[in-house]
């Protein structure tokens, strides 16, 4: 006969639900508590019908929600996905029908996407889903887990790739504010962020312009338009033109597969991607060093940057076209070239000549056409880059198209400072999540009552079956 299970006074289950003051992230108001999403929520996972059976599929009514459906995805809530599933899909899989006003975490591939169910769905596998609890408003977990994704990672295991376990999810460390205080963080949050959705959607009209006209005037050179009168006054004609490929005319050298573990805070710098992003050079951004007593000479000689090389980046997030930058390096010290990044060192062409070609649509568009890679990473071959044709005109008209451009460009150098207030922006957002998270919108009431009591009735079952 089995035995019945001790159910434990309400008291020591608090104790329990209770962070250790050693393990508290941060001081939060006096009557805010800290505990764990397992002590007031369910967590649960999904499941992948067999995609074989076209019965578990084929003319479907249930929304089923994977990790990509949120890839990109800036909506609060979510209805459904690219694809459903059948009720016999779900009677033979893992997959789960969860209730409006679930909040959903993808779990893995990556760790961090979130969404509320706006009506009944269904997730694969990728996802861990909290049930609704009388403990917390759906949109305050909501906030709280896109503030976390470090956090999250850091309770997460994996050698392929990093998945956050159910049974880790459910020891996250929770903020738990009274309702009332959730409802003002909640509505303080999205007052902010509206403010600073639209003073960024100001900014990137502005962007967009200037990107669109850039992209024009770049074609114009690059199709030889831009210097059609320069041609009639000096006598030369299209006769001069002719196609090479990249590889005929620069030095490439691909990066080197710098081992992480080795990084420090001194050292040669290792130029990664997000030194590159968008086209400008930033040694300030998520800086890394390598000692050079920890590699060999070689190594440094071989993968070092030198004035004049152009970086290009070859991998990103697949379909949003945010690589494949060119950067011209005009100072070079101790930089190392890391993997996945091009160096092109010009030999037979003019290096602002070949910079602005990099650039033009002419060789991105080409570049993506080459695009592979997995769900949510893109990657374009250097073999590939190699191959791709750039049009080569004579040594005084390419001096004559970079002068030109130079002159263009020199007015609208401001893009760059776009581009910072959108990365300020964002890191504006981020700021705001880790204050609200830490009681310091100003919105909190220290005569309510104690989140204490809303913790007390969901461990005593009092409040309600949601749990």
């Amino acid at each position: 006969m089995a035995k019945k299970k001790q159910v434990l006074p309400v008291e020591e289950l608090l104790e329990q639900a209770l962070v250790p003051k050693s393990e508290k992230s941060n001081v939060v108001p006096e009557n805010w508590v800290w505990t764990r999403l397992g002590n007031v929520t369910t967590i649960i996972g999904g499941g992948t019908p067999p995609s074989r059976v076209i019965e578990y599929y084929e003319n479907g009514s249930i929304p089923w929600i994977s990790p990509v459906d949120l890839s990109g995805y800036t909506d609060i809530y979510i209805s459904h996905g690219k694809k459903n599933i059948t009720e016999l899909g779900l009677k033979k899989s893992s997959a789960r029908l969860l209730p409006e006003n679930t909040v959903l975490l993808s779990s893995r591939a990556p760790i961090g996407y979130v969404a509320i169910a706006d009506n009944e769905l269904c997730t694969n596998q990728g996802f861990k889903s909290f049930l609704p609890s009388p403990c917390y408003l759906p949109k305050y977990l909501y906030f709280y887990l896109k503030s976390s994704k470090k956090l999250l990672e850091a309770y997460a295991s994996g050698t392929t790739f990093l998945e956050l376990s159910g049974r880790k999810a459910a020891i996250v460390e929770f903020p738990l504010p009274p309702l009332a205080e959730q409802q003002r963080i909640v509505d303080r949050i999205e007052s902010l962020f509206e403010k600073l959705n639209q003073a960024k959607a100001l900014i990137q009209d502005a962007l967009d312009s200037f990107e669109n006209r850039k992209a024009a005037i770049l074609h114009k050179a690059f199709s030889g338009e831009l210097t059609e009168k320069w041609r009639e006054e000096n006598g030369v004609g299209m006769g001069s033109w002719k196609k090479k490929s990249i590889k005929e005319v620069v030095k490439f050298r691909a990066g080197y597969a710098f081992d992480s573990k080795n990084f420090s805070s001194t050292g040669h710098q290792v130029i990664r991607m997000g030194n590159l992003y968008n086209g400008v050079l930033d040694l300030t951004r998520n800086p890394v060093y390598i000692s050079p007593d920890l590699i060999d000479n070689s190594i440094i000689k071989r993968f070092s940057i030198n004035e004049g090389d152009i970086l290009l980046t070859l991998t990103g997030t697949k379909y949003k076209r945010d690589y494949g930058y060119a950067v011209l390096i005009k100072e070079s010290e101790n930089l190392l070239l890391n993997q996945r990044i091009l160096s092109l060192t010009p030999e037979s062409i003019e290096t602002n000549y070949l910079l602005y070609y990099l650039q033009s649509d002419f060789f991105r568009d080409v570049f993506f056409s080459n695009e592979t890679g997995g769900v949510n990473q893109g990657n374009v071959s250097s073999k590939f880059v190699e191959k791709i044709e750039i049009p080569i005109f004579s040594s005084l008209e390419q001096k004559e198209i970079v002068r030109i451009l130079d002159y263009i460009f020199e007015k609208d150098k401001n893009a760059n400072q776009l581009c910072d207030l959108i990365d300020n922006i964002d890191l504006m957002k981020k700021s705001i999540l880790a204050r609200a998270f830490r009681g310091e919108l100003g919105t909190n009431n220290p005569e309510e009552e104690s989140a204490m009591e809303l913790l007390k009735d969901i461990l005593s079952g009092s409040a309600g079956e949601s749990r």
